[in-house]
């Protein structure tokens, strides 16, 4: 049936390395069209649609939601679909687009995708980010193109091919296109699975995001990394930066963010000495804010810095939590770090006391 959908062959694969969206390379994401040579008027109707999504500015931190909801209620209509829209949160629509199954006592499947992008800095790239630019290899450039807005198109036009050569399915299939994905799911799937309108899906088997594949396979992870979003604050002795003031709130940062960064290395050296390993099966983390400060000529008492942790999935949780917590004592007095992102427990506040 899943086979079925994609008109293709799953290869199985291990740890998916992590890719989804928070957090994204600089420079374009780039994807073929299957019509490169015929140009605009002769480009597949899929990818013209795929161009059009593109094209809406669903990007981090103010998403276009509406006309993403409103892009879905006009594929609905034109494939002969059920389209139902619930809000799970002021302004942030799920859409559920339903193909029904000829047995409705049987667990349906779900194709899911999130409509958000991540932010852009248009000066590092080639073409603007949302005009969906394809050149004359036919490469799209486009913020969304992988990540994961071709995803949409593909559920979009599996549909709309089997439906066209008569095909009719046991199960029922539905596509969800859910909000703030790039930002923690929090006013997206995390609200929706508490609602009834998810439990009345009666999924049996979903299908999510995946990672970009330059061959026509389609690769299936069956785990993946947990992305653990954590902040470091640190406190210390403000005063004036002419003098040598001890115990200041950089100097104790410094040395969490070391530990961190020699951390970092360790795993970077381990995936590169072993042939066997796969980016996914090996934790990553990148430094990704600093922020303190208030002016050049003073040394200010609190600090931050923020990292962005991939923990691969056969690691113990509650010991690198530990982890996280040991390199905080071994700073010194009044370093904290908090979870913005972090799937286990949620977001909470974690002192680690020196000592």
């Amino acid at each position: 049936m899943v086979a079925a959908l994609f008109g293709c062959w799953f290869r199985v694969g291990g740890a998916r390395p992590g890719v989804s969206g928070l957090v994204m390379p600089v420079g374009p994401i780039t994807t073929r069209s299957a019509m490169a040579s015929e140009g605009r008027e002769g480009e597949h109707p899929s990818v013209t649609l795929f161009r059009q999504y593109l094209r809406i500015r669903t990007v981090q931190p103010k998403p276009d939601y509406g006309a993403a909801v409103a892009f879905l209620e006009e594929r609905a209509r034109q494939l002969g679909l059920g389209c139902q829209k619930v809000e799970v949160a002021p302004g942030h629509v799920v859409t559920i687009l339903t193909w029904p199954g000829t047995n409705p006592r049987l667990s349906s499947i779900l194709l899911n995708s999130h409509t958000d992008v991540v932010p852009v800095f248009k000066e590092h790239w080639s073409h603007d980010p949302f005009e969906a630019f394809k050149d004359a290899e036919g490469y799209i450039y486009a913020r969304g193109a992988q990540d994961m807005k071709c995803v949409s198109i593909q559920y979009l036009e599996a549909v709309r091919r089997l439906k066209a050569e008569g095909h009719h399915f046991p199960r029922t299939i539905h596509m969800t296109f859910v909000p703030d994905e790039e930002v923690g799911g929090h006013q997206g799937m995390e609200l929706f699975v508490q609602r009834p309108e998810f439990q009345a899906l009666r999924a049996g088997f979903a299908l999510d995001e995946g990672l970009a594949n330059p061959t026509d396979a389609f690769t299936v992870f069956y785990s993946e990394r947990s992305p653990w979003w954590v902040r470091v604050s640190s406190t210390g002795k403000p005063g004036h930066s002419s003098c040598f003031i001890e115990d200041t709130a950089a100097e104790k940062l410094h040395k969490v963010v070391s530990s961190v960064l020699a951390f970092r290395e360790k795993e970077r050296q381990r995936l590169q000495s072993n042939p066997h390993l796969k980016a996914g099966a090996v934790t990553s983390v990148n430094l990704t804010k600093l922020e303190g400060g208030v002016a050049y000529n003073v040394v200010p008492a609190t600090m931050s810095a923020s990292f962005d942790f991939r923990v691969a999935p056969d690691v113990d949780l509650k010991a690198f939590e530990e982890q996280l917590q040991g390199w905080c004592r071994a700073a010194g007095e009044g370093v904290t770090f908090e979870f913005a992102q972090e799937p286990h427990a949620g977001a909470r506040d974690l002192p680690c006391r020196h000592g």
